[in-house]
C-alpha cells in the first residue's frame, strides 16, 4: 500500500521565552532562561517556589475574543493560539468547510487551573450554584480541537492524545499515520498545557520531582549535570501543520522538513520512574530509525527529552549511549531554557527541531556545567552552527510512554 509523505509546512509555539516562532528562536539562541519565582500564587509555603511562566500573555493578541477566552482554561487559550500562528505560518486558506483538514492537539493533563479555581469558589462559598457553567467545557482536554476547528471551519478528524510528558509527540506521530494512509491531506497537531497551579505544584514537590534551587531560577534546570535535582514546570503549546507532500506541493507551500520516522512503545515498568535499563526507550530510537531507513550515523542532532531529574536524565543517556556507540552525536535539551511543559513538551520540542534545521544551528543545553561521568555524551551548550540534515526529537512521560520522531530535511 502506498503511503503518502509527510511535511511540516507551519510552526507556531507559545513558550515562557517567547511566542511565536522568531521570538522563540531568538530566544533560544541567546540562550534565555524562562525560569523565575512563580508570580501567579502564593509560594511561600511552597518547597519548590519556582517555574516557567508564559508573562504578559493577552489572548486577544491572538485573534481570541475576549468572550472566547471567558469561556477557555489557558491550556485552551494557548492551544487556540499557537494553532493560529501554526496555520499562518503554513499560509493556509481556510475559508470554507475543510473535511479534508483535521486537528489533533493533546494535553497532558487538561484545565486543571479552572478545576482548581471553580472548586475553591464551592468550598469557600458553600454554594454550588457559584460553580461557573462552563466549568466542564473549560476543563475537558479536547476543547482545543474543538475551538480551532470551529474558529477555523475544520470538519476532519479531532481525537485528543494524552499520553503524559509524551503527548505532543504522540500527537504529530499519529496525525503523521492518517496524513500517510490517506485519510486527510493536512492535520493541525500538537500539545498545550497550563499547570503551574497550587495543585500541581504542591503534588510535583511532595513526589519529590521538582528543582528546589529557589534561590537561583535561572540555573535550576540543567539537564544531563551531575548537580541536577529535578525539573521545572513551564507551561505553553507548541503546534504544527503536517501536509501529505503533494498536497503541499501543489500549493507551492515552503516546506520546513519532513516527519521520516517515528516509533511509539511502553516500559511496562512503572507509574512514574523510567525503566532505569531504557529497553524500550533503546528500541524505539531504533525503530524511528529502520522506519527512516537510516542509521545511528546519519543523525546530525537530537533534541533530547532531557528532564533535569536523577532517573530519567539516566536513563535516556544510557539509550543514547548504547544506541550510539562510539558516535558522539550532539545532543542538547531545550527545557534547559523553557521548563517541562508536560503535554507540549514534545510538540514545542519538534518546532525547535525544525527551526534548527531551517537555520542550521543546534540550540544549547544551558546550565550544563558538571559533566556526569556515568554519561559521556556530547552536550551542545552554545548555539552551534551544524549540517543538520536528520534530527531527532525524544519524548518520554509518565506510565512509560516513550515517543521518538526523526525529521529530515526536505529536498525534493
Amino acid at each position: 500500500m502506498k503511503r503518502n509523505r509527510v511535511v511540516i509546512t507551519g510552526v507556531g509555539v507559545m513558550t515562557p521565552i517567547g511566542c511565536g516562532k522568531d521570538k522563540f528562536w531568538d530566544a533560544l539562541m541567546e540562550g534565555k532562561s524562562g525560569i523565575d519565582l512563580i508570580s501567579r500564587f502564593d509560594t511561600s509555603k511552597f518547597k519548590t517556589r519556582i517555574g516557567a511562566e508564559i508573562r504578559g500573555f493577552d489572548p486577544q493578541d491572538y485573534g481570541i475574543k475576549p468572550k472566547d477566552a471567558k469561556r477557555m482554561d489557558l491550556f485552551t487559550q494557548y492551544g487556540v493560539a499557537a494553532a493560529g500562528l501554526a496555520i499562518e505560518d503554513a499560509g493556509l486558506e481556510l475559508s470554507e468547510y475543510n473535511d479534508r483538514v483535521g486537528t489533533m492537539i493533546g494535553t497532558g493533563i487538561g484545565g486543571l487551573m479552572t478545576l482548581e479555581e471553580e472548586k475553591k469558589k464551592l468550598v469557600e462559598s458553600q454554594n454550588p450554584s457559584k460553580v461557573s457553567p462552563f466549568l466542564i467545557p473549560m476543563m475537558m482536554p479536547n476543547a482545543i480541537n474543538a475551538y480551532v476547528s470551529i474558529i477555523h471551519k475544520l470538519t476532519g478528524t479531532s481525537p485528543c492524545p494524552a499520553n503524559a510528558c509524551a503527548t505532543g509527540s504522540y500527537a504529530l506521530i499519529y496525525a503523521s499515520k492518517d496524513i500517510a494512509l490517506g485519510d486527510f491531506d493536512v492535520i493541525i497537531t500538537g500539545g498545550s498545557e497550563a499547570i503551574l497551579t497550587e495543585i500541581a505544584a504542591s503534588s510535583f514537590a511532595n513526589m519529590k520531582a521538582l528543582s528546589r534551587r529557589n534561590e537561583d531560577p535561572k540555573r535550576a534546570c540543567r539537564p544531563f549535570d551531575k548537580d541536577r535535582n529535578g525539573f521545572v514546570i513551564g507551561e505553553g503549546a507548541g503546534v504544527v501543520v503536517l501536509e501529505n507532500l503533494e498536497h503541499a506541493l501543489k500549493r507551492n507551500a515552503r516546506i520546513y522538513a519532513e516527519l521520516v520516522g517515528y516509533a511509539t512503545n511502553t516500559d511496562a515498568y512503572h507509574i512514574t520512574a523510567p525503566d532505569p535499563g531504557a529497553r524500550m526507550v533503546k528500541k524505539a530510537i531504533r525503530d524511528s530509525l529502520d522506519m527512516a531507513g537510516l542509521e545511528p550515523k546519519d543523525v546530525d542532532y537530537i533534541n533530547a527529552h532531557g528532564t533535569s531529574t536523577k532517573l530519567n536524565d539516566r536513563s535516556e543517556a544510557l539509550a543514547i549511549r548504547e544506541v550510539f556507540g562510539d558516535y558522539k552525536v550532539p545532543a542538547s535539551s531545550t527545557k534547559s531554557m523553557i521548563g517541562h511543559l508536560i503535554g507540549a513538551a514534545g510538540s514545542v520540542e519538534a518546532v525547535a527541531c525544525t527551526l534548527a534545521m531551517e537555520k542550521q544551528m543546534i540550540p544549547p543545553n544551558i546550565n550544563y556545567e558538571v559533566p556526569d561521568p556515568e554519561f559521556d555524551l556530547n552536550i551542545i551548550t552554545e548555539p552551534t552552527p551544524a549540517n543538520l540534515n536528520v534530527v531527532m526529537n525524544n519524548s518520554f512521560g509518565f506510565g512509560g510512554h516513550n515517543a521518538v520522531m526523526v525529521l529530515k530535511k526536505y529536498t525534493g
